[in-house]
């Protein structure tokens, strides 16, 4: 052992002969530290709070939005704006995108690796249908790069703090390569499987939010009616049976949870155009898979009623003033 320490030593002290110190912790570092040069496609709600917590752990970002005041939200030292999603793709190692539905993530995918596009690892953490993913999947890996589908769950408020759920699906060796970056964004990074699988516990989960969502709006809307006090029945809930993330965390009702877009007038966070598309997109694949979801059919009607009334664009907690209403015009 101790002659394998001499040597050791003996070698570094050879390195130092022609080489700074620094130099050489520099060197060394280096080789361990993860990548540098980082794309993001889709500075939204969600995706700024990401991009700016991918900076802070010492990431240079090159990012592109369609809208031009999201890139200005976060363009920083770190941070450049492209000016196409190609650009973004040829600038960085790896690339995530967080996009809207299935025809705008087919079109960025297409627009980045169309004329061919090696040696880059693609990540989407858009919510799409799992067979989108699968295609696109083969169209990168066709054109020499990496896909993997890695949708997130935690809301802007897990965006913000760095504590998003990624639900992976790719090989072994994809999800290797993946997760030390998205364990900058996020504290769970769950590998589900083959190609399209994260898409698939995204979706199921995304049904239960919906549900889940809309019964608390139920509830806190009922209590109130019957004259009990939003903020007591609240912690009636959280201590009891009834409890889950949208009476505690996402609370629909002003005044309860703090940094709730309810109390913004439903401004921000998760979009009832958002949880539609969710919804529906969960029923195509259990009507695919001939599986019965009841509840899940009967929350997506109920979202689609407030987005024929204009209200796409609220918080999908908004469901709560919505049932608020229906009560006082009876």
């Amino acid at each position: 052992m101790a002659g394998r320490v001499l040597s050791k030593t003996a070698q570094i002290t050879g390195i130092t002969n022609t080489m700074k110190l620094s130099e050489l912790f520099v060197r060394l570092m280096s080789a361990n530290a993860g990548p540098t040069n980082v794309g993001f496609i889709g500075c939204g709600n969600m995706g700024a709070h990401m991009v700016r917590n991918l900076a802070k752990k010492g990431h240079k970002l090159h990012v592109y939005d369609v809208s031009p005041q999201a890139c200005n939200a976060v363009q920083s030292s770190t941070v450049s704006v492209c000016k196409n999603q190609r650009e973004v793709a040829e600038n960085s190692e790896f690339v995530i995108t967080m996009l809207p539905n299935n025809d705008i993530v087919s079109q960025t995918y297409e627009q980045m690796v169309g004329d061919g596009l090696k040696g880059k690892t693609f990540i989407d953490s858009s919510t799409i249908d799992p067979n989108v993913a699968k295609t696109v999947q083969k169209l990168v890996k066709s054109k020499g790069s990496r896909f993997v589908d890695a949708p997130v769950s935690g809301g802007v408020i897990g965006a913000e703090n760095a504590t998003l759920t990624f639900m992976v699906g790719g090989t072994a060796e994809d999800y290797d390569t993946v997760k030390a970056l998205l364990e900058c964004m996020g504290q769970q990074i769950t590998h589900c499987g083959s190609y399209g699988m994260g898409q698939a516990a995204k979706l199921c989960n995304n049904m239960m939010l919906g549900i889940s969502m809309i019964g608390v709006c139920e509830t806190m809307n009922l209590a109130v009616r019957l004259g009990l006090d939003a903020k007591v029945f609240s912690d009636i809930i959280n201590s009891s049976t009834g409890r889950c993330w949208s009476s505690e965390i996402y609370n629909p009702v002003p005044g309860i949870c703090s940094n709730a877009p309810c109390n913004r007038d439903y401004a921000g966070g998760f979009s009832t155009a958002l949880i539609t598309k969710d919804l529906g997109l969960a029923a195509g694949i259990a009507t695919a898979s001939n599986t019965p979801i009841p509840l899940g059919a009967a929350a997506h009607q109920i979202y689609r009623t407030l987005q024929c009334k204009g209200l796409g664009n609220k918080d999908f907690s908004y469901v709560y003033e919505y049932l608020k209403e229906q009560t006082q015009q009876q």
